[in-house]
């Protein structure tokens, strides 16, 4: 058992019977308990395999290399579209966890049998962004906001480009579009201070809502 992994179940104010069931679990296991990211994280032999959470509405197990687990009874989730690993099993009970006791523990022996034989996750590469239509249009019509566009971050280009995709309607879209051209102009991102007073630059963190108007 890891003192920090201990400390942070021992101050943790939510799900706390469901965290610690699922570190016993793990443990009965034999995985080594570790801390890494703030979470408490269960190795085999160095080798991540699961992680524990714990969100508002519920606590998670995630398996490191999820996608990779025949998943016979169905539990597993995933995180995000765009996840190609990872795949948690969501709980919101401590009877819940009790009554999947034996498929946990199912699931943690042949994710351990992975790392034994040294399965790897072949990840797609999902670095190049197919634009929203009418984002092409502004890149094509515009050459300065092209400029300004291309000139962002590949992060900042994607933040943009699931905002604009998310509207429904075309012309919500070029609504949007046009909203952000001038942000665009000036290179930032979607989430970036323009106002200069964010205590977390370069991101906002609200403060041009008390920007008081002369």
């Amino acid at each position: 058992m890891n003192p920090k992994v201990d400390e942070f179940l021992r101050n943790t104010k939510q799900w706390k019977s469901e965290l610690l069931a699922l570190q016993a679990i793990a443990l009965e296991c034999g995985l080594t308990e570790e801390w890494k990211w703030k979470q408490p994280c269960y190795t085999y032999k160095g080798k991540n395999v699961a992680i524990l959470g714990g969100f508002k509405d519920n606590c998670v197990f995630s398996f490191v290399k999820g996608v990779l687990l025949s998943d016979t009874d169905k539990i597993l989730v995933k995180p995000g579209e765009n996840s190609q690993s990872v795949r948690f099993i969501r709980f919101t009970s401590l009877e819940q966890i009790l009554r999947l006791r034996d498929s946990i523990k199912a699931y943690i022996f042949e994710a351990i049998e992975l790392e034994k034989l040294d399965v790897k996750v072949v990840l797609k590469d999902n670095t190049k962004l197919t634009f929203v239509q009418e984002l092409q249009d502004k890149i094509s019509d515009m050459p300065a906001f092209k400029n300004a566009f291309e000139a962002l971050t590949p992060g900042r280009q994607r933040a943009y480009n699931m905002y604009f995709e998310a509207a429904k309607q075309a012309k919500t879209r070029v609504a949007r579009i046009e909203q952000y051209t001038d942000r665009i102009l000036k290179g930032k991102g979607i989430n970036d201070c323009i106002c200069g007073m964010s205590k977390r630059m370069p991101n906002c963190d609200g403060s041009h809502k008390y920007i008081k108007a002369d």
